[in-house]
């Protein structure tokens, strides 16, 4: 059994692990305590309950101020990461769920953007179809292996809002 929930200051070493066993994107510890400190609320994990073991994590931000220098407040997904042993359980939907709800109702964010590989389809089958993020660009050679990233959005408000 799984258990989502918000992050704790002692989790971010275990969030950090989880990030280096599944992705190819890493971060200094002192990025993941930098978002501990700053964004908490936003941070979430699914923990193993019977071994209590983070086997997946969310790590998220706000923004003031987006690519096109408009002021509206936005959330960004920096990094979202299951262990391939707890995968096809919804886990990723559920911490992200969770992130969007508390970026919508705490921060009162227009929309959470984030970056994704053009070749990730799982990825974006999650994104586009469960959570319903659109493709807003595609930035060329994102990655440091030169691969392009969808950057996509998910509005919280709408259309009459965002002015």
């Amino acid at each position: 059994m799984v258990s989502i929930r918000r992050a704790e200051m002692q989790d971010l070493q275990h969030m950090q692990h989880c990030n280096l066993w599944c992705l190819p994107e890493n971060y200094t510890f002192k990025y993941y305590l930098y978002h501990g400190m700053v964004w908490q609320s936003l941070l979430y994990v699914a923990e193993d309950i019977n071994s209590g073991r983070i086997v997946g994590y969310v790590l998220a931000k706000q923004d003031e101020e987006d690519e096109e220098g408009s002021k509206l407040e936005h959330g960004h997904i920096t990094s979202l990461s299951v262990l391939r042993t707890h995968r096809k359980l919804g886990l990723a939907n559920k911490v992200m769920q969770s992130t969007h709800r508390d970026m919508d109702k705490i921060f009162e964010s227009h929309y959470v953007s984030l970056h994704v590989r053009v070749s990730n389809r799982a990825a974006l089958g999650l994104y586009r179809d469960k959570l319903g993020y659109e493709t807003f660009d595609t930035e060329e050679k994102y990655y440091a292996d030169d691969e392009n990233a969808y950057n996509m959005r998910k509005w919280f408000r709408k259309k009459a809002e965002k002015q």
